[in-house]
């Protein structure tokens, strides 16, 4: 069982080296794990999840797939079993929250009516144990496409979804959620996992003051003087320098909620930050007040002069616009450009050589759109998705 676990994480891209195998062997050998609720090895197959997974994976974003692995070669997820215990996986309070929260009177009125949350999942577990065949259409079997409890496809405004997709999105209780699908390398980004991918950006000095112990230099002046000599040091700062420029407004309002979470995730990482907004391209005015855009502009020439190429720039941007707004004078939506979006854009990779454009796009929308592809050339290619991934190769070219 253990070997094709080993092959089956391989096969899904899990990045499992053999040493870390070993060590899962020799931890399992000297009795990490000890028996529960017992599967053929004599160990609690729960023990074994958390410790093989607390060994084998080393990114938290391939948390995901080795759940689907792991459920895919000791059926954890293919639903439950005759004789499982169902308060364990579907704990009273939560379900007590969800009713509380999304619940009408009415609908809280219908599970009362059939005994409460108790009732609910205890008529599950009953009917688990009960049923075995599989139903379809009906009111009492697990199955599909009727007006039962349990099952998916059909009707019930207290029922517990078991496998299948939702179709009213009101089941009280999804039977085959699994946790950590956010942390996949491919989906959109919170705060969180931002700080994370920003990291690889890093590049720490001692500068400033020295207002930090010097543990080191201390015991070793000590050693030397013969009596307490306190050493003081400076700071150990990420010196990194970075520009953020948020396109803002039209097509970018669906993005709002993205941008506000990488703009704070860059204001922990980064001391060295300075932002500014622009609409949809570069142009001769940038702006820091979106209140004040009109009257308060800060002319991009300033930029380039006050910033030196040590400055990473960031272009945080769905690249969706008018091709003429790029390539064209006088071709912006909002003010007469005396000279076109891809000149102004050209300067500034001049200017910073090292830099990027996230998109909050879905990749695969890219070619749809030919204003995307222009700026993806002007970019030098460096046009980025803001997902994990994405981030991360970003961050991997801002450093080189």
């Amino acid at each position: 069982m253990l070997l094709p676990f080993f092959t089956a994480l391989r096969d899904a891209k899990v990045p499992v080296s053999l040493k870390e195998w070993l060590h899962l062997m020799e931890a399992m050998a000297k009795g990490v794990i000890g028996p529960g609720a017992e599967d053929t090895t004599g160990r609690s197959i729960d023990d074994f999840y958390h410790l093989s997974r607390a060994v084998l994976v080393k990114d938290e974003k391939h948390y995901d797939r080795f759940d689907q692995v792991f459920g895919k070669v000791f059926k954890g997820f293919e639903g439950p079993v005759a004789g499982d215990e169902v308060s364990a996986a579907i704990p009273e309070d939560w379900l007590k929250l969800l009713n509380e929260k999304y619940l009408t009177e009415e609908e809280k009125a219908q599970i009362e009516a059939l005994g409460g949350f108790e009732k609910l999942m205890e008529t599950l577990k009953q009917r688990l144990e009960e049923q075995k065949e599989r139903h379809e259409g009906g009111n009492k079997w697990i199955g599909t496409g009727g007006t039962s409890p349990f099952g998916h496809g059909g009707y019930n405004p207290e029922g517990v979804r078991i496998g299948g997709p939702g179709k009213h999105g009101r089941a009280v209780k999804v039977w085959e959620k699994r946790e950590f699908k956010n942390l996949d390398d491919s989906v959109e980004l919170g705060t969180r996992n931002i700080k994370v991918a920003l990291r690889r950006l890093r590049r720490f000095a001692r500068t400033g003051a020295p207002d930090e112990l010097d543990i080191d230099g201390t015991i070793d002046g000590t050693a030397r003087q013969g009596w307490l000599d306190i050493q003081m040091r400076p700071e150990r700062r990420n010196t990194i320098k970075v520009l953020l420029f948020f396109d803002i407004g039209g097509s970018m309002d669906g993005h709002i909620k993205m941008c506000e979470e990488l703009f704070s995730a860059a204001k922990t990482e980064f001391k060295n930050l300075e932002f500014y907004y622009f609409h949809n391209c570069l142009y001769e005015g940038v702006w820091k007040d979106n209140r004040r855009r009109h009257a308060e502009r800060i002319p991009t020439w300033d930029l380039i002069h006050k910033y030196g190429s040590d400055w990473r720039a960031i272009f945080v941007g769905d690249a969706t616009m008018s091709p003429y707004e790029i390539t064209i004078p006088g071709g912006s939506v909002e003010h007469w450009n005396e000279e076109a979006g891809a000149v102004w854009m050209r300067r500034a990779v001049e200017q910073w050589p090292k830099s990027v454009w996230l998109n909050p796009v879905g990749e695969r929308h890219w070619t749809y759109t030919a204003s995307v592809g222009l700026l993806q050339e002007l970019m030098e290619h460096r046009m980025y998705p803001l997902t994990l991934s994405g981030l991360d190769d970003a961050m991997r070219t801002l450093t080189k």
